[in-house]
């Protein structure tokens, strides 16, 4: 998936303290990405409406296509998670682009264009024919199959669908009230073209101690609300540790699609893949990942960081708890925690029932980084040396100060 440019952003932030930080890095990792966004744009959006077709996307084929090509039924597909990861894609770019205008104004253009590009893509998920990708009856986004002018959408419950909750931003307004060019642009925007803006969630401002805020994002709060019933609901996605790829609902009522002569299908199955289909690599058919949950969790404390302490909601789903969006990041923090530490038997998740790895003294305190992990038990799957992206880990046990309830000022 097209997460370079969160990659970057955050290696810049990495290279020091604010005002100390690696510019010179940033801007050349800018322009490239500058390419690489226009690769997607031209090459991934088939009517230019839009809504993405993303091809693989690093999703190993979660749906009852093999997305990597043509499809059986002719058409193509409308991707909410190809479309929500360009709309990230803008998000990040315009961090970039503002961090940079900050000292340089000749990138205050390019903050403009993605940001105007952010609501072109949030719109189109959002309302395109209708509802866009979003399934009013559901509470959901779904994937969308377009053959000869019909869409119909693809009722599959997972990553899929929650991928639209990482396209999130908040805006301050004291970070960019230098940027009049900018300021202005937003502002023409915002009053002259709200038939676009509408779905946006809340790109009204907010105030806080340190200023105003806008929050850039694909589901309005009554849509997050919604979604996040799902996401938090131990039937569905939520597991004792983390949140698996596919909806558990489906394990009892697998998705079945017709398909010129064939029944495509796509079951729950918290671990291994048992489907030779698609190189027999379908493995995210119902594990828990640590790149797609990492990203989730960071985007539930930005909304918090606008949202606050006042938006609540029931977690897990049904249990009359409700809590704040940022003890939900906190929630899935401890739940995926729990795949690496020790049990109250001193046991690990991660290792399953391999005994010489629970206990004997040479292997059970060296953790390995399994590629994904079971859906219902956290059994480490698949390769075990996948620091790459589970190594992620390791931020997540690091401690993370809460922010001030005053200013709620701490940089996300």
């Amino acid at each position: 998936p097209p997460v370079h440019a969160w990659a970057c952003w955050r290696v810049y932030k990495m290279t020091g303290p604010k005002g100390q930080r690696d510019r010179v890095f940033l801007a050349r990792a800018f322009h490239k990405l500058l390419l690489n966004f226009t690769w997607w744009v031209n090459r991934k959006d088939p009517d230019g409406k839009n809504l993405f077709a993303g091809g693989f996307l690093g999703l190993d084929n979660i749906g009852v296509f093999d997305r990597s090509r043509p499809l059986p039924t002719g058409g193509h597909l409308e991707q909410a998670d190809g479309t929500a990861w360009m709309a990230f894609y803008c998000n990040t770019m315009l961090a970039i682009a503002l961090e940079l205008a900050s000292e340089d104004p000749a990138y205050e253009d390019v903050a403009s264009k993605f940001f105007e590009h952010f609501i072109a893509i949030a719109d189109a998920i959002n309302t395109l024919g209708g509802t866009g990708l979003w399934s009013e009856e559901d509470g959901f986004y779904y994937d969308q199959l377009h053959v000869d002018g019909r869409h119909t959408p693809l009722r599959i419950r997972s990553l899929v669908g929650l991928m639209p909750l990482i396209a999130v931003e908040v805006l301050e307004e004291r970070k960019f009230a230098h940027l009049k060019g900018f300021q202005k642009r937003l502002t023409w925007f915002l009053e002259n073209r709200p038939e676009v803006t509408r779905q946006i969630a809340c790109m009204q401002p907010r105030g806080s101690e340190t200023g105003v805020r806008r929050l850039l994002a694909i589901p309005s709060r009554e849509r997050l609300e919604r979604v996040l019933r799902y996401l938090l609901d131990e039937t569905e996605f939520l597991s004792a540790y983390g949140i698996r790829a596919v909806s558990k609902h489906h394990e009892a009522n697998p998705y079945v699609f017709d398909c010129v002569g064939q029944r495509l299908s796509v079951k729950y199955l918290p671990a291994e893949s048992d489907s030779g289909l698609f190189g027999g690599n379908s493995n995210w058919r119902g594990p828990i990942w640590f790149p797609v949950n990492y990203l989730l969790i960071e985007s539930l404390q930005k909304f918090h960081h606008y949202y606050g302490d006042d938006f609540k909601v029931e977690c897990p789903t049904g249990s009359g708890n409700f809590i704040t969006i940022e003890e939900v990041a906190e929630e899935l923090t401890r739940r995926l925690s729990r795949i690496f530490l020790r049990d109250e038997h001193g046991r690990r998740a991660a290792f399953g029932e391999h005994p010489k790895l629970q206990s004997d003294p040479h292997f059970t305190d060296h953790v390995l980084f399994y590629e994904y992990f079971h859906g219902d038990n956290g059994r480490g799957v698949g390769a075990s040396h996948q620091t790459g992206w589970t190594g992620a880990i390791a931020k997540l046990l690091q401690p993370r100060p809460r922010e001030s309830k005053q200013s709620q000022s701490k940089e996300i």
